[in-house]
């Protein structure tokens, strides 16, 4: 499936021809030209290593800068979940929407102006849809209002991590030439994610949500093929190409890999794959029976995709999967229909369980009612 769309926004290609740009890479200035001819779009950088011990298990020009697109959001989340674990906010608290954040791009979920929305429904819809307006409107919320203070304290505290590499300026990941990082870089965050903040990494492995009484479905592939990953995080825009970090658990090692720059989905999956199942090996844990395999196929439904595809996995597969599902009170509507799981969720931010295989029979009831 593809990934976000609002990723795919770039910064136009005349920008690179205007004057002032070569004579500011005469003068040496850092330009907009120099930042993206350092991405190398086709060209992977990956990095793979234990999450318990931090040992590096595989690298392939790890300290590349390249555009992190949405990977940016883990970010975003490791200082709302600092937010959380202070009290400086609750799940609860209620998000204001910005005419700046309703108008991010898309992917989004259709925010609109003046209204609010959880901080839990933010997170859902961080790590499912990749919503670059609950993106900004939350990064508003922790920054106090502007989402430039924010991405400045993004920076800050990857400094403090030792992401020496990185630069953020924005809390989606929508496109900035100065907006930089690496597969070294975003191991790190990611290990930190998952040392620092144990009681909310469970996020990463919400399969869907629903909001507005529309159904909101991860964005990452990996969850549905690749036995023990729970978690994190896809990106695209044109100049990043097409990025990746998955996290995954097998008996008692934990793997963190990182894939950046594919040329498509695809080969961003299977270059992850591959590299997860070689660290895997190395660290001495035998080969798991991949999972029942996941078939791309046209849907007869625009329930599912508005591209017209859906995952089709085992019922038996899902059905005892647990399923986060937040309702939001009110807003738009433009997502698949839940159908009738509504009546199973409440009308505010809190999450409730609820279980797969209701949902697969309510999704195939209507399937056959149109």
């Amino acid at each position: 499936m593809n990934d976000c769309l609002a990723e795919r926004n770039t910064i136009p290609q005349r920008v690179w021809r205007k004057p002032w740009v070569a004579v500011s890479a005469l003068l040496g200035i850092a330009t907009y030209s120099h930042a993206a001819h350092a991405q190398y779009v086709g060209h992977i950088s990956s990095f793979v290593m234990d999450a318990n011990s931090g040992a590096v298990l595989a690298q392939s020009d790890p300290d590349l800068q390249r555009y992190p697109a949405s990977l940016t959001k883990l970010m975003t989340l490791y200082l709302t979940f600092g937010a959380l674990r202070s009290g400086q906010v609750s799940m609860d608290t209620q998000v204001p929407v910005s005419i700046h954040a309703a108008t991010m791009a898309p992917s989004k979920l259709g925010l609109v102006p003046g209204t609010r929305f959880s901080v839990q429904q933010a997170i859902l819809g961080l790590v499912t849809k990749s919503a670059n307006d609950a993106a900004c409107a939350l990064g508003e919320l922790i920054g106090g209002g502007d989402e430039v203070r924010f991405a400045n304290m993004m920076t800050q505290q990857a400094r403090a991590l030792g992401m020496a590499n990185t630069t953020f300026r924005n809390a989606s990941g929508l496109p900035d030439p100065e907006q930089v990082t690496t597969a070294r870089d975003l191991a790190t965050l990611t290990q930190h994610l998952i040392r620092d903040y144990p009681e909310y990494y469970h996020f990463f492995s919400t399969p869907m949500f629903a909001f507005h009484g529309r159904l909101v479905p991860n964005h990452n592939p990996m969850l549905k093929i690749y036995a023990g990953a729970d978690g994190l995080k896809t990106g695209y825009t044109d100049l990043a190409g097409r990025n990746l970090i998955t996290s995954a658990q097998r008996s008692n090692v934990r793997l963190i890999g990182v894939v950046l720059g594919s040329s498509s989905n695809v080969q961003r999956t299977h270059v992850m794959t591959a590299l997860l199942d070689k660290g895997f090996s190395d660290e001495g844990v035998a080969p798991v029976a991949p999972l029942v395999p996941v078939v791309m196929a046209r849907a007869r439904s625009r329930s599912f995709s508005r591209h017209g595809y859906f995952f089709a996995t085992s019922s038996r597969m899902l059905a005892n999967q647990p399923m986060e599902v937040a309702e939001a009170p009110t807003g738009p509507r433009r997502y698949a229909p839940v159908s009738r799981l509504h009546r199973h969720v409440a009308t505010s931010a809190n999450v409730h369980m609820v279980s797969a295989h209701h949902i697969i029979g309510r999704k195939h009831a209507a399937r056959r009612h149109g």
